[in-house]
């Protein structure tokens, strides 16, 4: 078997929209096989994967993996039409939630950000984000755990994008010195903070815990602008913490966005800061 063959974080889960199509293709894969005139058995030394997980791919039990989708394609001679599924299977892993944010994020022109209990997930190094769900309560199975990381590592792919968005990231200092993990976890996260900081698109600020009087006390705040001028948001405090795309709301958000953005250290103060702070550790 191949290493990574059966790997965790890769079955369907009941009940997950995208099911009908693991099952679609699951079922193509089976006819791409049966049209080559190969048995289950067969296609499985061929692929070098056991045969238990070659019916699960085929029955939708199982999300095949990109490069089980590259390699089923050439063995198969199945001429791409295995491989065009590469990017939705991809997807495919990842919980509704963030497949939904994730979306969003790659329609977005605009990005403002403000947290104040943890850092934003496009701002975690992916060992500070396992330490982080795992503190979360009912536990996460090593799947689940799993699957959570890579989905959040998936969305950074937003900073790549060519034009790339702008981000306004605003953090409450609290946010840069809780330990989660260990104080080596906290120091590599800070450092990459720094690097996402020289990031031309990128600003990022930091609420000292001294000011205390914005509108940022009544929870995170996320903003996402489109390119039609249309966008959507949402903050723990108002709305009863689901996405609005109201404009009259939107407005109200942005408001505070605005004034916590105002009250924050200058993205040159925030990177002195931040840079202090590691030095405390």
């Amino acid at each position: 078997m191949s290493e990574g063959a059966d790997e965790t974080g890769w079955d369907v889960r009941p009940g997950d929209e995208i099911a009908p199509v693991v099952e679609a293709v699951g079922r193509l894969v089976r006819l791409c096989r049966e049209a080559a005139g190969m048995r289950a058995v067969e296609f499985a030394e061929r692929m070098g994967y056991g045969e238990d997980l070659i019916r699960k791919v085929e029955r939708g039990a199982r999300i095949p993996r990109p490069e089980f989708l590259d390699k089923a394609d050439e063995v198969l001679k199945a001429r791409g039409y295995l491989k065009a599924f590469r990017e939705d299977m991809q997807r495919a892993r990842y919980p509704k939630k963030v497949r939904e944010l994730a979306q969003l994020e790659e329609r977005a022109v605009e990005l403002l950000m403000y947290g104040n209990h943890n850092l934003h997930g496009l701002l975690q190094t992916g060992e500070y984000m396992r330490a982080l769900l795992a503190t979360w309560r009912p536990v996460y199975s090593p799947e689940e755990l799993e699957r959570m990381v890579a989905a959040r590592m998936a969305r950074k792919s937003v900073f790549e994008r060519s034009p790339a968005p702008e981000f306004s990231f605003v953090q409450e200092e609290v946010t840069l010195r809780r330990p989660v993990g260990d104080t080596m976890v906290l120091r590599r996260q800070l450092e990459h903070m720094l690097d996402v900081a020289q990031l031309p698109f990128v600003e990022l600020q930091v609420m000292p815990t001294t000011r205390a009087n914005h509108p940022g006390t009544g929870g995170r705040i996320q903003v996402l602008k489109f390119n039609d001028g249309t966008g959507v948001g949402r903050t723990d405090g108002d709305f009863g913490g689901r996405p609005v795309s109201d404009p009259r709301q939107l407005r109200v958000l942005e408001l505070r966005y605005g004034i916590i953005r105002a009250q924050a250290l200058t993205p040159e103060e925030s990177l002195a800061f931040i840079e202090q702070t590691l030095g405390e550790l």
